[in-house]
């Protein structure tokens, strides 16, 4: 069979949070690469990877694509899995012959609700890692004999055995090989990197013990599982050779530095390259790797601080302290290693004093650049579990009508309204202080690009907030 890969379409202003790690309007326009799509994608003969948020491509559009492939693949989320569903159900009525597959940490933790909400137009769901089970079936292997896939046969659902995760990321093929094959890479950004940029994984897993974490939890495991250096050299070098106006390339792993000599090898490998590359760290990354990094070209990381309260990174199994991560920062600015720091409000523990201190931290830690997300209890994660026992739930949907992010956490002296809320405040103190806003206009007047980006990614932040505050009435 030959399959379509599809990043299906969402909403105009859609906003999902970490469930939905490839598409999102957010406070400024982000885009992130279809990564997990385009490994089997480029195993299978004839496949095609198409990502109708970034090619703005509508339901219509995918549908006449669809139209020529056997099989149809998609990533969907918690937040989309309904709008994913409605997606199926038409590719299926205007050629019913075409396999349906849902892949992704929610069908992953939750295949019989999802087959069964599918109600017909879903055939199959992917349990984790997806790559060899795609392959496998578009090689005509029986759907009985591929490891990983849950379906209905005769009114019940039949799992078959669990895959285990891909010990070999070494045999998978290039996913910036892809990128360039079937995307329009300069229609990627992500604010904070410079563009145009590809993102690639050196790992899969993560080894960290957040309870709030997603994919860990429910897709790539927390077992650490790592390419060898001399094959991301390989790559890097083909992205270098093959894809020039690359400015950035984005270590996607969950956490680049959860090995520490697995990343000074990465670094000593590709520095002769001398590429830019930037990185998903932990704030306890220590001084001399953060140097041997950004000697071979690294030059910003992302970060998740989540909280500024300790008793909150305690309850979040987060594995590093405030004292950690200000010394982490500390070094970052010594070494020129700019820093975007991600935060959550929401998480077990918070109050409207720790919303207040949490917005003081990341004032004195004085970052690049700063997100804020909702705390989001998905399914399969600890998290959701702790919510739903406590009764923490507010709602079974993530989105409003529109497609932003609602806050489904309700505690019993906070409520949801006061932590949506607390998520612009959190932005306007940050941004619109006066040190922070001085370093702006320096960097606008001394460099033109640098001035438009401002000014533009200002224009859609004020754009975005306005939208989501009258959707939140």
């Amino acid at each position: 069979m030959k399959p379509l890969f599809l990043n299906p379409p969402t909403f105009e202003d859609f906003d999902g949070g970490a469930g939905a790690r490839y598409q999102a309007s957010r406070e400024v326009t982000s885009f992130w690469f279809p990564g997990w799509l385009t490994y089997p994608a480029g195993m299978i003969p004839g496949a095609r990877v198409v990502d109708a948020p970034v090619q703005r491509l509508d339901l219509d559009a995918c549908l006449k694509i669809a139209k020529d492939f056997d099989m149809v693949v998609m990533y969907t989320s918690t937040p989309t899995l309904a709008i994913d569903v409605e997606t199926a159900r038409r590719v299926k009525a205007q050629r019913p012959e075409t396999v349906t597959v849902l892949t992704g940490p929610h069908v992953s933790v939750l295949p019989e609700e999802s087959l069964r909400f599918a109600d017909g137009a879903v055939d199959i769901v992917c349990r984790g890692e997806f790559d060899y089970s795609t392959a496998e079936l578009c090689a005509g292997k029986p759907w009985e004999e591929v490891d990983g896939i849950s379906f209905m046969k005769d009114g019940k659902v039949c799992h078959t055995k669990d895959r285990p995760p891909i010990q070999d990321l070494d045999a998978l093929p290039f996913a910036s090989q892809v990128y360039k094959r079937d995307l329009p890479i300069e229609e990627y950004v992500i604010p904070h990197f410079r563009h145009p940029y590809v993102s690639i994984y050196a790992s899969r897993g993560c080894p960290s013990r957040c309870i709030y974490c997603l994919w860990p939890q429910t897709f790539s495991g927390r077992t650490l599982r790592k390419r060898s250096p001399e094959n991301v050299y390989e790559e890097v070098k083909w992205i270098k050779e093959n894809l020039p106006q690359v400015k950035d390339i984005s270590f996607d792993d969950d956490t680049f530095t959860a090995d520490k000599q697995h990343a000074i090898a990465i670094a000593r490998a590709i520095k002769p390259l001398n590429v830019s590359w930037v990185i998903n760290a932990r704030a306890n990354t220590d001084y001399e790797t953060l140097k041997e990094l950004s000697e071979a070209g690294m030059h910003h990381v992302v970060v998740g601080y989540e909280s500024g309260n300790e008793q909150i990174l305690k309850n979040i199994k987060k594995g590093v302290t405030k004292a950690q991560a200000i010394e982490f920062t500390k070094n970052c600015k010594k070494l020129g290693i700019t820093v975007h720091g991600a935060f959550v409000l929401g998480l077990p523990g918070e109050t409207r004093e720790t919303i207040k201190e949490t917005i003081a931290y990341a004032i004195d830690l004085d970052l690049t650049s700063i997100q804020v997300s909702l705390a989001s209890p998905y399914p399969g994660t600890e998290f959701y579990q702790m919510a739903k026992e406590n009764g923490w739930i507010a709602s079974d949907s993530f989105l409003d009508a529109t497609g932003h992010q609602k806050c489904v956490i309700n505690y019993p002296d906070l409520t949801n309204q006061e932590i949506f809320d607390a998520v612009e405040l959190f932005y306007n103190k940050f941004y619109f202080r006066p040190r922070y806003i001085a370093r702006s206009i320096y960097s606008m007047l001394v460099d033109a690009k640098v001035r438009r980006k401002l000014l533009k990614e200002g224009a859609q932040y004020l754009s975005y907030m306005k939208k989501r505050k009258k959707a939140a009435c």
